[in-house]
């Protein structure tokens, strides 16, 4: 329902949470937590609608994509911070649809690399043209200054994070 200024009401999110009197780090972390969610939901939705896929999907070929020569999957599993559980399950599904293949380490019985085939390197680089058109589109509403601003100072934040 529009506001009576014909204006519709901002959607309800994580910075909802706080208010003014609230710390401004705290206000700062929940709009950061907002924006992050505003940018990720249309992005799982189209990954979804086009290509069949999910973010997690995504985000391992991504992974793959920059290392031809394959990643074990412990070192998939720091990389995009979630179990080996949660690795092994998406690569098996990869593995069947023949996006990816598994090579067992000659020096570990019980480590495997795993490499996109060249239907995944294919198939993930259609995915990542798009999805790049995506991001493109979702940050349009800044200008390129703005986002070399933001960029600028979201990098002084995390170098800050790093150094704790």
């Amino acid at each position: 329902m529009a506001a009576a200024d014909n204006t519709r009401p901002a959607p309800l999110d994580t910075e909802t949470r706080a208010n003014a009197q609230d710390h401004m780090a705290l206000r700062l972390w929940l709009r950061l937590l907002a924006c992050t969610n505003h940018i990720e939901a249309p992005l799982r939705t189209r990954l979804r609608q086009q290509f069949d896929g999910s973010l997690p999907r995504f985000d391992l070929m991504a992974q793959l994509d920059r290392h031809p020569g394959g990643m074990k999957m412990r070192d998939l599993s720091r990389q995009l911070m979630v179990t080996g559980g949660n690795v092994t399950g998406l690569t098996d599904r990869l593995v069947a649809e023949g996006l990816v293949e598994r090579h067992d380490d000659p020096n570990d019985r019980r480590a495997c690399t795993v490499q996109l085939t060249a239907e995944g390197t294919r198939q993930f680089r259609t995915m990542a043209r798009e999805h790049e058109s995506w991001v493109v589109e979702l940050f349009s509403g800044l200008s390129a200054a703005q986002q070399s601003q933001l960029f600028a100072l979201l990098g002084q934040l995390k170098q800050s994070l790093h150094s704790d």
